[in-house]
């Protein structure tokens, strides 16, 4: 009998941060010969973020000196020449910019090359170790994709601190030289505010970690229910199994609650930061000018806060709150100890492999779903019957040139009908690829694409409406009525199912703001996210059975998300969605796992233990489990 009551066992939280830190631990070394190795670039990037402090300092300063000595003395010509003054500071940003871009390249090109080449040599010791895997298909991911973010993220967290730390140095200068109780206003919330958003990292990321793993286990706790009522009902376990599932909610939203605690406080960092340090200037304007300080003097830090230290410090949170946590993963998983030499790169995920783990294949990845069940509860197989997969692949292969290495390879996918697929992988490695295979609007260099049973090439646009539907991460919307943009893959549609399908979505008050279902429609007045949900409930309605999400709710908050997720999953029909956040993961039956060397297919307890990329992807970075002889 399937047991309801299991609950999934939570990942260490410390186990996590030591994985962490042994990543940091990792790359210091490595980091340290780099930087030491191209002193030159690194003084010459000083001296040009010099010239940017000198322009932070000139802009609040020159303000000042126009005020005092210009305008309020009586003055106006000097007053206009401390303003040309910090009018010039501000145009000499231009080729300050130019000259701190052309010393970056000193920094981000041959950090390039130098992944580029230990991607490289990881690749062929792998192969000369005479790897049982075949070629190292994930090589194409790290020497594009992942040494790009890479060099993107190292770039920026370089530009954002050198920036910040310059700039922050030129305009605390200029509050000294006008006046010393100026800092004595300025400083205590900026540093607190500082001070509080770094205290928040690493409690923020464990509650990230934590709101995760109570998901987890009350997903799997809601699948194994599901798969096991009618033995709950002939037990009479079904009490306890909602007791059960009633602890999970609970500790589902105590992580919740968690979660949402550490990003308020996250928020108010900022607005410390950010805002605290205007206000304490504006209500300690009597006690400076008590102490001798100038209108101009005043001015003057006005102008440093708003023009200069303000925008570099919301920059570099903005900046170390994900920038950096990106770079430390990618760089690790180039730069970090070499997979085992005898893994396969690609391992299957049948149904049969996935209950242990130890799957293996050469050049595909099976993703067999398990079907639904009729109303008397027996399965297909049972009534003789073989199903009939929502979306099939097979070994389909796909390459953008001839000479060029296989975005997929011989892929073998099969897709129950009523299954809800995710997607997962990292930028560039196939996964839109994939769904635009799924609807037939592009052509596979090999293989056969099967929607319902049917194959899709050759089919005209009429016929493969009638099958799929494919929802970009752009969602057209155009200048119609709101009844017109829902019900344009549903023509037919009454309104009490239009309104269903609103309350489903949470849409109705964004149509009462539009003025109705009758109301004309102007795409350019709405948000992405608003866009987005429209063409969500469209593809609701729409009668193809299969419904392909690439990347479609990218601009919805995670709670928008989740609830149009669930409606489309308990819409009739099948669900695949290519994730943009891991919870959509999560939320699904089963998750298939693209990095472009191991592709896995599972649920989510599952890949923990098959998939490294996913338990990246997951923050778990559980240790590898062992191999059976």
């Amino acid at each position: 009998m399937t047991s309801a009551g299991h609950r999934a066992q939570a990942p260490d939280d410390a186990g996590t941060g030591d994985a962490g830190a042994g990543a940091v631990s990792r790359l210091a070394p490595a980091a340290r010969r780099f930087l030491a190795r191209r002193r030159g670039v690194l003084v010459r990037l000083a001296l040009w973020s010099l010239a940017e402090s000198g322009q932070a300092f000139l802009v609040g300063y020159g303000v000042a000196r126009s005020v005092d000595d210009g305008f309020l003395a009586g003055d106006p010509r000097r007053g206009l020449l401390w303003l040309a003054v910090a009018v010039a500071a501000v145009l000499t940003g231009a080729p300050v910019v130019r000259g701190v871009f052309a010393q970056l390249a000193g920094l981000t090109e041959p950090l390039r090359d130098a992944l580029v080449r230990r991607a490289v040599d990881r690749s062929l010791v792998r192969v000369a170790a005479g790897g049982s895997g075949g070629p190292d298909r994930a090589a194409v991911s790290r020497l594009t994709n992942q040494v790009e973010i890479a060099r993107d993220s190292f770039a920026g967290l370089v530009l954002t601190l050198r920036s910040f730390v310059f700039t922050a140095a030129g305009a605390l200068l200029g509050l000294l030289s006008l006046h010393p109780a100026l800092l004595v206003v300025v400083m205590p919330p900026l540093a607190a505010g500082l001070a509080l958003f770094l205290v928040t990292l690493r409690p923020m990321a464990a509650a990230q970690r934590r709101a995760l793993a109570a998901d987890e286990a009350l997903g799997d706790h809601a699948a194994r229910a599901r798969a096991a009522l009618r033995d709950l009902t002939a037990c009479g376990t079904g009490p306890a199994a909602e007791r059960r599932g009633a602890d999970l909610v609970a500790d589902a939203a105590a992580a919740a609650r968690t979660l949402a605690g550490w990003a308020a406080v996250r928020t108010a960092a900022l607005g410390v930061a950010g805002h605290l340090p205007v206000l304490a200037l504006l209500v300690a304007v009597g006690w400076l000018r008590g102490r001798g300080v100038s209108a101009g003097a005043l001015l003057g830090a006005f102008t440093y806060l708003v023009q200069s230290l303000l925008p570099a410090l919301h920059t570099l949170m903005t900046a170390l709150g994900a920038a950096g946590a990106r770079l430390l993963v990618v760089l690790d998983r180039i730069v970090g100890p070499p997979p085992d030499p005898t893994d396969a790169p690609v391992a299957t995920a049948s149904r049969a492999d996935t209950a242990d783990g130890h799957g293996h294949g050469h050049g595909r990845v099976h993703c067999h779903g398990t079907g639904g069940r009729s109303p008397d509860g027996a399965s297909p197989a049972q009534h003789g019957a073989a199903p009939v997969p929502a979306l099939e692949l097979r070994s389909v292969t796909l390459s953008y040139g001839a000479r060029a290495e296989p975005v997929l390879d011989s892929l073998d996918l099969s897709v129950a009908a009523g299954e809800h697929l995710a997607v997962v992988g990292p930028s560039g490695i196939g996964k839109s690829t994939l769904t635009r295979l799924a609807a037939g609007t592009l052509a596979p260099s090999g293989g056969e694409v099967r929607v319902a049973g049917s194959p899709v090439a050759g089919r005209t646009a009429p016929e493969l409406a009638a099958l799929r539907v494919l929802v970009p991460q752009e969602a057209y919307v155009f200048s119609g009525t709101v009844a017109d943009n829902l019900a344009y893959l549903r023509p037919d549609a009454g309104r009490e199912e239009l309104d269903a399908a609103l309350r489903a979505f949470g849409l109705r008050p964004l149509v009462e703001r539009l003025g109705g279902l009758d109301a004309p429609v102007r795409p350019v007045e709405l948000s992405p996210g608003e866009r987005q949900l429209i063409a969500l409930v469209r593809a609701h309605l729409s009668p193809a059975p299969l419904l392909l999400l690439d990347e479609a709710t990218c601009h919805l908050d995670p709670a928008s998300e989740a609830r149009a997720e669930e409606a489309l999953a308990a819409r009739p029909g099948t669900l695949l969605v290519v994730a943009h956040r891991l919870s959509s993961a999560v939320r699904a039956d089963r998750t298939l796992v693209l990095d472009g060397v191991r592709a896995v297919c599972g649920t989510h307890d599952e890949l923990l233990g098959r998939s490294p990329l996913y338990r990246d992807l997951t923050g778990h970075w559980c240790a590898r489990p062992s191999r059976r002889p």
